[in-house]
């Protein structure tokens, strides 16, 4: 008998329980959100220089999408295959030529059968948007003379896609070695064009992609696409431990959302969702 509960132990009993089921569930919810969060990725994209505007809003985008971080390193195309090469980090490349991809093909530092043709570009002599200088692209135009003292503003010829696809038109134009001294190269295809910008280079050769949406700068011209090598940017897995994610982040950069972005910036997207 002592051991019975009155009437009002009976009545604070099931609040005493309720509190201990809240506090438990509140300890379910806090240890699932922890796991959720160690589940998550963090993701090294290595991505063309060119390609930064537009890759900053995918990225911007998938957020929206997923737990997973997408962190960006952009640089030229042959810096980032080196740097993976050499075992830099990264679960994902986009470059903006096919040769540095097969480079790290010849390596095995990517994932094969994820290798695809991502997008497509084009290449411009280009200019600050207040110059007024009116060329059209032919054989042997007169480039040297549209450059009067200044220099033409172009990404490294050595080795940067950009300088190497401008490098081949301007030779195919029979024109590379009446300018090959006259350059102010840069690190990269997005520098070039910011030379341009300041008033530092009159010309500069560059993709389109970088001149569209940037009121300081304009296309003079296009150059012919006989003139040089077909523009592609090749993205792939890079092998290791993150494989599932960056799949995940890659199918995203085909995806609807993704494409509109890049053809809001200039780029052509050679695959079909």
């Amino acid at each position: 008998m002592h051991n019975a509960l009155t009437p009002m132990d009976q009545q604070k009993q099931p609040r005493f329980w309720g509190g201990k089921v809240g506090a438990i569930a509140a300890i379910i919810f806090a240890l699932s959100a922890i796991s959720q969060s160690l589940r998550a990725e963090t993701l090294l994209f290595f991505a063309a220089a060119s390609t930064g505007h537009a890759i900053d809003r995918i990225v911007e985008l998938y957020g929206a999408h997923s737990d997973d971080a997408v962190r960006v390193s952009l640089a030229a195309s042959s810096t980032l295959a080196v740097q993976i090469a050499n075992g830099a980090p990264a679960d994902i490349f986009l470059s903006a030529n096919i040769d540095w991809m097969d480079y790290l093909a010849e390596k095995n530092a990517i994932v094969h059968r994820s290798r695809v043709n991502l997008l497509a570009n084009q290449l411009a002599l280009i200019a600050a948007s207040n110059n007024p200088v009116y060329l059209r692209i032919a054989h042997g135009f007169p480039l040297t003379g549209a450059l009067g003292d200044g220099r033409l503003s172009v990404a490294d010829p050595d080795h940067v896609p950009a300088g190497m696809y401008a490098k081949t038109a301007l030779e195919n134009l029979g024109i590379w070695q009446r300018v090959r001294n006259r350059l102010a190269r840069t690190a990269n295809a997005r520098a070039a064009i910011l030379l341009i910008a300041r008033g530092e280079a009159p010309l500069g050769v560059a993709y389109t992609s970088d001149v569209v949406g940037d009121g300081n700068l304009r296309i003079i011209d296009v150059f012919p696409a006989a003139t040089h090598p077909p523009i592609i940017y090749p993205m792939a897995l890079i092998v290791g431990n993150k494989e599932t994610a960056a799949r995940t982040f890659a199918n995203f950069l085909v995806s609807g959302e993704a494409r509109r972005v890049f053809d809001r910036h200039g780029f052509t997207m050679l695959l079909d969702r």
